[in-house]
């Protein structure tokens, strides 16, 4: 579960305005849109400001990650012409939308049934000894922050997790640990499949369209 919306909060700053260049992108978004339905373009804005903050955040020392200050949410109000709490209302009821610092690295761990019964909570158990801290937490550093999710959509993948935009599927406790560890030193792990497996197909190699998957150097 993502940390709740906390309006006065220390961490709230005082301002956001959108940088020239995210400027300019969220302009073209609201472009998008017919004229007088540019309210319509709050979800892509929102999540522009968390992309804006988790550049920043990398840059900073401890470094942070992408989330959605109260200020952002204001200043995309005003900009849609919007009731702030309008723009409350969504930043809060999507999880995808952080409305609270988190690490620059956020572990998001799916213990959803098909992650739980291949495994996922042996996957949660490593991650927190790895990193010494628990579901909800974020590492001293500012690195990383862990929580739990519900599924993510990689059923077949199982177990997995999804970093920042990153998928990483097939796990196993060790192998959690060394994507874990190449983040730390801000290197970018392989992603998808931690075996090797192409896709979706049969852990045990394809079953149909043996010949293409040949030509594609499947197997």
């Amino acid at each position: 579960m993502k940390k709740p919306f906390d309006l006065n909060a220390d961490y709230q700053p005082e301002s956001f305005e959108f940088t020239k260049a995210y400027k300019k992108h969220a302009q073209e978004l609201i472009d998008l849109y017919p004229k007088g339905r540019q309210q319509s373009a709050v979800m892509p804005l929102l999540d522009l400001a968390q992309r804006q903050v988790a550049q920043e955040g990398a840059k900073a020392n401890p470094p942070y990650g992408g989330w959605i200050p109260r200020a952002a949410m204001d200043h995309i109000a005003e900009m849609l012409g919007m009731h702030k709490v309008k723009v409350y209302e969504v930043a809060t009821f999507y999880s995808m939308y952080n409305t609270a610092p988190v690490g620059q690295y956020l572990v998001q761990l799916c213990t959803t049934t098909p992650c739980w019964l291949c495994g996922s909570d042996d996957i949660v158990k490593a991650t927190k000894e790895h990193l010494g801290v628990g579901l909800g937490e974020t590492t001293p550093d500012g690195k990383f922050t862990i929580m739990e999710v519900e599924c993510l959509g990689a059923c077949v993948n199982a177990p997995m997790v999804q970093i920042n935009d990153d998928y990483y599927e097939d796990l196993t406790p060790e192998n959690m640990k060394q994507v874990l560890s190449t983040l730390a030193e801000d290197m970018k792990p392989s992603v998808g499949s931690q075996t090797g497996r192409k896709a979706s197909m049969s852990a045990a190699g394809p079953t149909t369209l043996k010949k293409e998957a040949k030509k594609a150097k499947v197997i």
